[in-house]
């Protein structure tokens, strides 16, 4: 078999295990989290050694970048900011296309992800935390998904039930993943399923778990919390804004997570545009008093 069959081979069967996941043992399930993240790995590595024979063309490059930001948005301001921490409030439209574009960036449901996201809020660098450096970096960052249980959404995700447009979103997600990948071979072949689909998932991947692992283990802690969270300016620009993780864990259901200029946050930058046409309201910020209490 070819690279990219077998790419491709690993691909399909992560979304059928997905898909059949009520049906599944857990034990089965976890198999697919692990190729979700092993599998675009493999495509990096396929990519870096076509890059010895052939440069990547500006096609790939614009695919690899555009979808990169809009997946990657989705995943910030749909699932994390908006459905986790309900930071702002917005339409059924704009709350559906960002949970879209959220559910195209992995194959995680948003369920999950905000169940797993609110268990390590609830728990943070103490027991129960699905992922901390206490349990050592490796851990954080990928090893967690090897032993990790069945999120509780019943405990963490109850103010989401009813949502139609998250039921939606919830029954549809892995679809959407697939039409992730689609998308861009549909306009580049298989360079763009490489480069627009599994090397950006790749790098969008290592993205948020670095949020997990780096920082809580290296970077500044301008404010007095319970945990060990820290802002990284490299994982904020990065991650389009999560870095400024101790900034985010002092003010879980602040919509912005940088504060000033010498924080980019370009999540943040678009939910204020939002803000500015109309399509979001009720953003929560960070108050200035507590903010000066709050400081380390």
């Amino acid at each position: 078999m070819t690279p990219i069959a077998v790419l491709v081979a690993l691909t399909v069967l992560t979304m059928c295990i997905g898909l059949a996941r009520n049906s599944l043992p857990w034990e089965v399930v976890r198999v697919g989290y692990v190729l979700g993240v092993a599998t675009p790995l493999l495509a990096l590595g396929y990519a870096i050694w076509q890059l010895w024979n052939e440069w990547v063309g500006w096609r790939e490059v614009a695919l690899l970048v555009g979808f990169y930001l809009l997946n990657g948005l989705g995943l910030t301001i749909g699932y994390h900011r908006l459905l986790s921490h309900r930071s702002f409030e917005t339409g059924p439209a704009v709350k559906a296309v960002l949970l879209v574009l959220g559910a195209m960036a992995l194959p995680a449901r948003p369920l999950d992800f905000a169940a797993y996201h609110l268990q390590h809020h609830a728990h943070a660098d103490v027991d129960g935390d699905p992922h901390s450096p206490r349990d050592g970096l490796l851990h954080a960052h990928v090893g967690w998904m090897m032993g990790r249980r069945a999120p509780d959404r019943e405990r963490y995700c109850r103010h989401l039930r009813g949502d139609r447009v998250v039921d939606f979103v919830e029954r549809t997600s892995l679809l959407w993943f697939g039409f992730g990948l689609l998308l861009p071979t549909a306009i580049d072949g298989w360079r763009g399923f490489v480069w627009g689909g599994l090397v950006r998932m790749a790098i969008q991947n290592h993205a948020t778990f670095a949020v997990n692992s780096i920082c809580h283990a290296w970077g500044r802690r301008p404010f007095a919390t319970r945990d060990e969270s820290r802002n990284n300016l490299l994982v904020a620009v990065w991650s389009l804004g999560e870095g400024w993780h101790n900034n985010h864990h002092a003010f879980p259901s602040a919509a912005c997570h940088g504060i000033g200029w010498r924080q980019p946050d370009l999540s943040g930058l678009v939910i204020r545009v939002l803000k500015r046409t109309g399509l979001a309201w009720n953003v929560r910020s960070m108050p200035r008093e507590v903010m000066d209490r709050r400081l380390a």
